[in-house]
Parts: structure tokens; C-alpha cells; sequence
């Protein structure tokens, strides 16, 4: 069975947000990581080389494998920041007053955090939090 490539390491994520490019993804790459701590509890870790994430779960894939994942997590790629936050009955409602943004299965794409609504991004953390504490205790 091969290795995840996505697990843990003990590269700084102080360094890595201090390296992006250009500065505006910095301070959203900050912005995110000061949000996401506050919301989880958790000390910011590298997963792989860009994911910074939060807490960790054993997640079942479906044939069957398990490996560990961030409880919720970002990534500040160049055409846009990347959330990995669980879906909840409310997400749709709350998707739709977040501002412009696109989704996908387990993502969501922001492209300038400064044309979204940040109350309704950290209800959407909380609520994903949230989901992931009753689905994972």
C-alpha cells in the first residue's frame, strides 16, 4: 500500500505564509490560518507542502483506506484560496451570502477575501467545526 502524500510535517507555517506571493495572498493566508485557529482550538500544521490545516481525523476513502486529514484546513494557491471545510445543512443558505466564490466536493474556492463576507466565512468554519466534532468525536 503507498504512502499518503498529504500527511503532516514539521515545516513552519509561519515561513510558509511569509514566503507567498504577492502580498495580498500573505495576508490572506494569515487572515485564514488567525480564523481558523481561533475557530478549532488547534495550532496551525503543514500538510505536505501547502495545505496548512487544523486538528486531524482518520478519513475513510471509499475503497476502504484510511489515512489521516485536517478537520478543516487552506490552501493560498495562486488563482484562488483553497477551504476544506465539511458541508452541513446550512452551508448552501450560507454559501449564498458569502459573496463570490465557487465550490466543488469537498471545496471551496475563494479568489479575493476582501469580496466576502468574513462573518459568514467564520459561520461557516464554525459550522463545519461543528460537523466534523459530531461525525468524528
Amino acid at each position: 500500500m503507498s504512502e499518503p502524500k498529504t500527511k503532516p510535517t514539521d515545516a513552519s507555517v509561519d515561513d510558509f505564509l511569509a514566503a507567498l506571493e504577492p502580498a495580498r495572498r500573505r495576508e490572506e493566508g494569515r487572515t485564514l490560518c488567525a480564523l481558523m485557529q481561533e475557530v478549532s482550538g488547534e495550532a496551525p500544521v503543514m500538510w505536505g507542502p501547502s495545505i496548512v490545516g487544523f486538528g486531524r481525523y482518520a478519513n475513510v476513502t471509499g475503497n476502504g483506506k484510511s489515512a489521516d486529514w485536517p478537520r478543516m484546513g487552506f490552501s493560498p494557491r495562486k488563482a484562488a484560496l483553497t477551504l476544506y471545510l465539511a458541508s452541513t445543512p446550512q452551508t448552501e443558505a450560507m454559501l449564498a451570502r458569502l459573496g463570490p466564490h465557487t465550490t466543488s466536493v469537498a471545496c471551496l474556492y475563494i479568489k479575493r477575501l476582501d469580496q466576502v463576507d468574513m462573518g459568514v466565512l467564520r459561520n461557516l468554519c464554525v459550522a463545519s467545526q461543528d460537523e466534523m466534532k459530531r461525525r468524528y468525536p
